[in-house]
């Protein structure tokens, strides 16, 4: 009785205008009722509005997941759960008598310094650290510097390596973290105004990782506010090859203090092109591995079915190994797995599928451009490419992106939008959280499920073909989907600078897309390409 005492009551609260608009609703997804039917209905509508208010009352923390879990491994598929021994190339290098170089050092170059003992890792972290604090605030890449922790960690390394405890080609090297992953002790701002004072009592999984490989962790970097975009509660991020543009995002600090030299290395994470196009832009390696690769716990939460967790290096051996050290998972991440890692540095190329997306290429029609070039570059190599139509309009027949996307993000940021905390955004365009957060809040369930269930058979669709090349290469720009379609999917990609375009004088790049699971290959591949080309070897000039 008080259940329908209380229904009745706020059956009389909602305007009668309301009944009416049922119908006007329903014509915004697509639905026609009619007027016994919206008769029928409506107190149906008002017990679930109800119900709504009740889950409303009930806070959500931004780290409670779904109850459903992405998995882009399909029925039927077998996967080679071996882990062989990764194979390294050999480095020998002398410390430079120009300290500044080593901004640009490779990571397996630093790390043979601090093992024979050439430099100490104090004095690399010293070194970045200057650097940080020497261009940080120009290129508006740094939300805090972690100064003390980072001391302490090098001042424990070099302790470690002195002892002979060596723990890897990670120990004692600098690194930056995106600031949506949770360190005990410091900020964690999610890059957004009104969590700039947020601390969050959690090591978040990749921090741990890094943290028991000795890896130092010198700064939090910037990311577009809730990882969308280079805008931040304090600025824009900048591109280290022309300030007057902006890094991209949403990986914003970690691709352009990478690319700067203030870090040999910084993590970030890609919902939809988070990796790929800060690093395209600012001409990093990014690595955006197969869905599930790197647990995610500690990381804020943007689309449970989405978010991946990523290196951004200067070339892709660095890629490889910051990887080595971060696949797997805690268990707290459900949809993460353990799977091996294969890459070996001197697998010979040759017996490899390579495909090359033909549909798209063919749609860049000036042939002067740098992705037409990757070819040329690959075939002088001996390297034969393999013509493949990949998997777009005939099977991407609708925006499932923006619905799945759009549903999870504005469902983790639910009472951002309806205590009106979006005001406190930088950035209020169209093209902005707070207007797309509010615009999924029409994207009825039934349409969000029928979106998954699409996406389905899309992955379905996609595997038959990129399961049959070792990589195949796309434009990292333009051309057509494939961005959207392999995030849908779960596939890797790795995306390598090739050069500066003649017009802008802005990096340019390329991705190599892969099967499930096989980083090793993908990297090994993108490492050949830059081996011939060297692309990964030029570096803004204001930062050298």
């Amino acid at each position: 009785m008080k259940k329908i005492a209380f229904l009745l009551l706020f059956a009389m609260s909602v305007s009668a205008q309301t009944k009416s608009d049922l119908s006007g609703a329903a014509a915004l997804f697509d639905l026609q009722f009619t007027t016994q039917e919206l008769d029928t209905l409506y107190s149906d509508v008002v017990d679930n509005l109800a119900n709504y208010k009740a889950m409303h009352a009930l806070s959500l923390n931004n780290n409670v997941p779904l109850s459903l879990w992405q998995n882009p491994k399909l029925p039927g598929m077998k996967f080679d759960q071996t882990q062989r021994p990764v194979v390294w190339p050999a480095v020998k290098v002398t410390l430079p008598k120009n300290r500044n170089e080593l901004a640009f050092y490779s990571i397996d170059q630093l790390a043979q310094l601090l093992k024979t003992k050439q430099i100490t890792s104090v004095e690399l972290t010293q070194f970045f650290i200057e650097r940080i604090k020497k261009h940080g605030e120009t290129l508006q890449c740094v939300i805090s510097l972690q100064e003390d922790l980072a001391l302490a960690q090098a001042r424990q390394a070099d302790k470690e390596i002195a002892a002979g405890k060596y723990r890897g080609l990670l120990h004692g090297i600098p690194y930056g973290l995106k600031d949506l992953f949770a360190v005990k002790g410091t900020k964690t701002t999610w890059g957004a105004a009104p969590y700039k004072d947020q601390t969050i009592d959690e090591d978040a999984y990749v921090y741990s990782k890094l943290k028991e490989s000795g890896a130092v962790l010198v700064a939090k970097f910037t990311l577009g506010a809730l990882a969308m975009g280079d805008y931040w509660y304090g600025g824009r991020t900048k591109n280290p090859w022309n300030l007057n543009y902006g890094s991209s995002g949403s990986s914003a600090g970690s691709a352009s203090a990478t690319v700067a030299g203030l870090v040999p290395f910084a993590i970030g994470t890609e919902t939809w092109g988070s990796i790929v196009s800060p690093s395209t832009t600012c001409g990093a390696t990014g690595l955006r591995p197969t869905f599930g690769s790197i647990s995610r716990s500690g990381a804020m939460a943007l689309s449970y079915s989405l978010d991946k967790v990523g290196p951004i290096c200067r070339s892709a051996n660095d890629a490889a190994i910051v990887f080595n050290y971060l696949h797997g998972t805690d268990g707290k991440d459900l949809a993460a797995v353990n799977m091996p890692f294969n890459y070996q540095a001197n697998r010979p190329i040759k017996g490899m599928k390579i495909g090359y997306a033909k549909n798209y290429f063919d749609k860049i029609k000036d042939t002067t451009r740098s992705e037409w070039k990757v070819l040329a570059d690959l075939r002088k190599q001996g390297v034969e490419l393999i013509p493949v139509e990949f998997p777009d309009e005939k099977v991407y027949k609708v925006n499932i992106m923006d619905v799945v996307i759009g549903a999870e993000c504005a469902a983790q940021f639910d009472e951002m939008t309806r205590k009106n905390i979006d005001d406190q955004l930088t950035r209020q365009t169209k093209y902005d959280w707070p207007n797309q957060f509010r615009t999924a809040r029409f994207v009825p369930a039934v349409e969000y499920i029928n979106a998954q269930r699409h996406r389905y058979l899309l992955m379905q669709e996609v595997n038959k073909v990129v399961s049959q090349f070792d990589a195949i290469i796309c434009p990292s720009r333009g051309g057509g989907n494939q961005s959207a379609i392999t995030n849908l999917t779960g596939h890797p990609v790795v995306c390598v600078p090739t050069g500066l375009d003649a017009k802008s004088g802005l990096p340019t790049g390329i991705s190599f897309v892969g099967k499930l699971y096989d980083e090793g290959t993908l990297l090994r591949i993108a490492q050949f390409y830059q081996d011939h080309t060297g692309h990964e070897e030029v570096h803004p000039q204001p930062f050298l």
